[in-house]
């Protein structure tokens, strides 16, 4: 069982976090654009979250209201645009997605995103991120609709009963996350972690900081929590952002 360890410092953790920002080398082999951004989060039980881990990551904690340690599990719906690969050409380059993730650490050191699930509408963009990156996309038949500043995020997984429906309003300007805050703690993560045929592997990507937004869900009816194992909870937080452009680097072996 992979059982979850004290916090790591979180110090280094800021650290990293910052430097992986400002910081980013390797092969460029995507652009992406990402689009009407809403991160949805719920806290859980760290040793839960542990459980779900491949071998090498440990579940990266935020304290609840109460001060507690916790987990925490995002739902993220969203657009992407403009998705090209070095040297290819689109890959349907307009297309929804939906991720649900947690976060994590490698030894106290690179803080980045562990993905449960990654629902897109574009079957063959889900083959090659299978195939290449090792990720757990899902195709769905999915739509984001925006009216002025109301956003209605609607998906259904072909395979399997994952789905959700959300709609809600993007409020005022916000800036960008301080170093520190919560916000900055979930959003500003410019690592992807996967585990493909027994080895892990570690993914870069680059923005400038997400230009975020207030906002309010109106409503919300999903089981894309549930199918991945975890018991449903409302969710305590939500912020969105209207996106940004971003560079996707080769993934590499974690030794």
């Amino acid at each position: 069982m992979n059982k979850f360890k004290e916090p790591a410092d979180k110090t280094v953790l800021l650290q990293d976090q910052l430097a992986l920002r400002e910081n980013q080398s390797g092969l460029r082999v995507m652009v992406q654009k990402w689009r009407s951004l809403l991160f949805l989060h719920f806290s859980v039980e760290p040793e839960i979250v542990q459980k779900t881990l491949p071998k090498g990551l440990t579940v990266d904690t935020f304290p609840d209201e109460s001060g507690r340690e916790m987990a925490w599990i995002g739902l993220v719906p969203f657009r992407m645009e403009g998705v090209r690969a070095r040297g290819l050409p689109p890959i349907g380059s307009n297309f929804p997605e939906t991720n649900l993730r947690t976060y994590v650490h490698h030894n106290g050191r690179n803080p980045g995103v562990w993905f449960y699930s990654l629902d897109a509408a574009n079957p063959l963009a889900c083959k090659v991120a299978r195939a290449t990156y090792g990720l757990p996309y899902r195709e769905a038949k999915m739509s984001v609709t925006e009216k002025g500043n109301d956003r209605f995020y609607v998906s259904s997984r072909i395979k399997g009963s994952a789905e959700h429906h959300i709609e809600a309003t993007f409020g005022e300007q916000l800036g960008t996350a301080e170093p520190g805050t919560f916000e900055f703690w979930l959003l500003e993560r410019y690592i992807l972690y996967s585990f493909y045929r027994g080895k892990l592997y570690r993914g870069h990507v680059r923005h400038v900081p997400y230009p975020m937004r207030s906002v309010t869900v109106n409503s919300i009816q999903q089981t894309i929590v549930q199918a991945a194992g975890f018991e449903p909870k409302p969710f305590q937080h939500a912020i969105a952002s209207d996106g940004v452009d971003v560079d996707v680097f080769l993934i590499t072996h974690v030794g």
